[in-house]
């Protein structure tokens, strides 16, 4: 039998005076695949639902990244400037430091040179107390009266470097009473290196050189170890704060 129009009319007819009879035309016209498009559909629509209000989420947590990200930049932008503010004073402070370094050590050069000159006046002004213990009738002479008869024996510049000993020192050797006049040839500093032994060593041998039987000495407050021993190879007598340190026979051959 055939189905024609006006049997569709009825068809339709019947199904807007019976709704129920949807659902059974349906199952019998469609497959199962597309009955359940509707609700493939429906949880298509719920599961972008879900993704949009997960893209919201992670919108307002980037926002809220971002927020974070600039109070962390604008903090470490402080603390950059912070630390140039430190650098700079720790700078400043070092300079400072070394100022005040370059000060004290300028400060204890001209104290070390007080000291020197006022050890330098004590001994002249008792040469007997402080080098009686190899001289008898120990007495401070200027190096300048020695000037004319060293003339005639040394070189200038030689002359020169023997007028600017410290202190000369003339007496009687106290070991050998016999043995005619004998001259210290003294340097005095408050702290006595080998530098200062050189030069009583150095000046003493020109003395010597010139015809006066001369003895080389230092004399301070302290001397340093590598002073001492230098003082001992070459038998340099030292006097350290008043006391001599170096037995008289250590110096023997330089009176012999």
């Amino acid at each position: 039998m055939a189905f024609v129009v006006q049997d569709f009319y009825d068809l339709t007819r019947l199904l807007a005076e019976h709704p129920e009879w949807r659902a059974q035309l349906r199952q019998l016209v469609l497959n199962d695949e597309l009955l359940s498009l509707p609700q493939i559909v429906r949880e298509l629509a719920q599961a972008q639902q879900r993704t949009e209000q997960r893209v919201a989420d992670l919108a307002q947590a980037q926002q809220r990244m971002e927020a974070q990200l600039e109070t962390l930049t604008a903090r470490l932008d402080a603390l950059t400037a912070r630390v140039d503010e430190l650098t700079a004073a720790v700078r400043e402070l070092a300079s400072s430091l070394h100022d005040l370094a370059e000060a004290q050590k300028q400060l204890n050069d001209r104290v070390g040179h007080m000291l020197g000159d006022l050890l330098e006046l004590r001994y002249r002004e008792h040469a007997a107390g402080y080098f009686g213990g190899w001289l008898r009738h120990a007495r401070a002479v200027a190096p300048v009266t020695l000037e004319d008869a060293l003339e005639t024996k040394l070189i200038h510049e030689d002359m020169l470097d023997v007028l600017r000993l410290d202190l000369l020192v003339n007496g009687r050797w106290r070991a050998a009473q016999e043995t005619p006049e004998v001259w210290l040839a003294v340097e005095v500093a408050a702290v006595l290196n080998e530098g200062d032994v050189a030069r009583a060593w150095r000046r003493a041998t020109l003395l010597r050189q010139a015809g006066y039987r001369a003895v080389p000495l230092v004399a301070g407050e302290e001397i340093t170890p590598d002073g001492e021993t230098s003082a001992r190879l070459q038998k340099v007598g030292i006097v350290r704060d008043g006391q001599p340190i170096l037995p008289p026979e250590m110096l023997a051959a330089w009176v012999a």
